[in-house]
């Protein structure tokens, strides 16, 4: 993965994507490089633009994220019926010791 983020921070800051400027980046990280791994990075994204990439991602991502959105807004109301519950069994259990006290 941090050959991955290698290649995004290039990216970032505008500078070739090359195995010179990747394994510089890893070494800078404290990150023993493998020129195999470098190699292959610096070939797969030969014919790639990352920030297409990037876009295409982030509108892919948008979906999932508002799906989650309903299913945060459920959570407090099933911890209000578990606090009513405990409130009633509090209240039930208050009125049995009456009887017994």
């Amino acid at each position: 993965m941090e050959y991955v983020y290698a290649a995004l921070l290039l990216n970032a800051a505008e500078k070739d994507i090359n195995e010179e400027n990747v394994a510089a980046i890893l070494s800078a990280a404290g990150i023993d490089a493998d020129d195999a791994r470098i190699k292959a990075l610096i070939a797969s994204l030969e014919d790639v633009d990352i920030e297409e990439a990037i876009a295409t991602a982030a509108v892919s991502a948008a979906p999932a994220a508002s799906a989650a959105a309903p299913a945060a807004e459920e959570e407090p109301e099933e911890e209000e019926e578990e606090e009513e519950e405990e409130d009633n069994a509090a209240a039930a259990a208050a009125g049995l010791g009456a009887l017994f006290g």
